[in-house]
């Protein structure tokens, strides 16, 4: 079996989200975007498919490496890319990401099988906790949509606050400074609108200073608060340390450090966490197994980053203990998360009535694509 092809496919589609002159995205009116999909192409008529890709890398980089070769040989493909992403070049590590997504896609295609059984199959199914789009108003809108998501079925609620954003002025601002007071008056008022039964966390997106990181985790144990996650920019590990030394509440990072397992695997051993944090975009399935299986030896969690079907199924690979939850978001009023995208048939992360993600028992990663819209809008 080899690889004959890898190709990006180009289509329109629309978004909401726009970025700001600080490069964080804000919510805004409907508009055309560009999307994507990789395709890696074998001569047994069998393909890998995943969201996303740069076609430049695609063809420049990532093909000439991988043409010919066996694509069940990931473990080698895996290593051979994050080698030359390690010499600074391309490709970057979401798009080594992509290809290695559509890999493990592939296997599960030819084999028959959903990823989350390649990988070993711990359960079917994964706790999901809801996690809300930053800057949603005031704290009386959060405890709001607190409630909506527990009328749900959510048992879980992670708040992003203010994030770039100024409460005052109501406009973008820069990542620093932070505004932890007006943070922790959400906090608190979600707290006291839903009661003590459900379980909260907090992630700022690395706003504040060591010294407001330290308050508010404080203040969060008060108001028993599960974990703060990314208070810091995630350069500073000596901040981490000193944060996870001074608090009681559990510190999950590092969430965007490049080095993928590599990286996370020495937060580990200097205790600058007290729970790991990864997605696909630092090396994709290979990459997070990697980092769940260290974290699983080491007794911490593993909380992946990020919704889709790729991080359903590792959730699902996984034991509880390891891997607890599932962040399905990002989540606003009035918007229906259950509608899925126009290019694809139906959402990757579908939940019951308990608040639980259902994996797909289709093969590889059961994404269903709508091939009707992708060809029609193909670009």
């Amino acid at each position: 079996m080899k690889i004959t092809d890898i190709e990006v496919i180009h289509f329109r589609t629309t978004t909401r989200g726009h970025p700001t002159k600080w490069g964080y995205g804000v919510w805004g009116d409907e508009v055309e975007s560009v999307g994507a999909i990789t395709k890696i192409s074998t001569d047994e008529g069998v393909d890998g498919y995943m969201i996303g890709g740069n076609k430049a890398t695609m063809e420049t980089v990532v093909k000439p490496l991988i043409l010919g070769e066996n694509p069940l040989h990931r473990e080698k493909i895996w290593h051979w890319l994050d080698q030359m992403s390690t010499f600074g070049h391309r490709p970057s590590e979401g798009e080594i990401g992509v290809v290695d997504c559509a890999l493990w896609d592939l296997l599960g295609r030819k084999a028959g099988v959903p990823v989350y059984q390649l990988l070993g199959g711990a359960r079917d199914q994964v706790k999901a906790y809801a996690s809300t789009y930053p800057n949603l108003g005031g704290p009386e809108v959060y405890a709001e949509h607190a409630l909506a998501c527990k009328a749900e079925g959510y048992k879980a609620y992670k708040v992003h606050a203010y994030i770039c954003w100024n409460p005052h002025t109501e406009a973008p601002a820069p990542q620093l400074p932070g505004f932890p007071k007006e943070d922790v008056e959400i906090c608190r008022a979600v707290r006291e609108a839903v009661g003590d039964d459900m379980v909260l966390m907090l992630d700022p997106f690395g706003v504040y200073t060591l010294d407001e990181a330290i308050w508010v985790g404080r203040e969060l144990e008060k108001l028993n608060y599960y974990w703060l996650e990314h208070p810091m920019i995630e350069t500073r590990v000596e901040s981490y340390r000193r944060l996870t030394r001074a608090v009681d509440i559990a510190i999950c990072s590092p969430e965007h450090v490049p080095g993928g397992v590599f990286s996370r695997a020495e937060w580990i051993l200097q205790g600058a966490c007290d729970m790991m944090r990864t997605d696909i975009n630092y090396g994709g399935i290979t990459g997070c197994w990697k980092l769940i299986n260290i974290c699983q030896a080491y007794g911490i969690q593993c909380e992946l980053h990020g919704t889709g079907a790729p991080h359903v199924h590792l959730a699902c690979a996984a034991p509880e203990a390891t891997c607890r939850y599932y962040e399905r978001g990002l989540l606003r009023p009035g918007v229906d998360y259950n509608q899925p995208p126009p290019y694809l048939k139906a959402i990757t992360d579908p939940i019951d009535s308990e608040g639980n993600v259902i994996v797909s028992q289709n093969p590889g990663l059961g994404i269903e694509y709508d091939w009707d819209y992708i060809e029609a809008n193909r670009i």
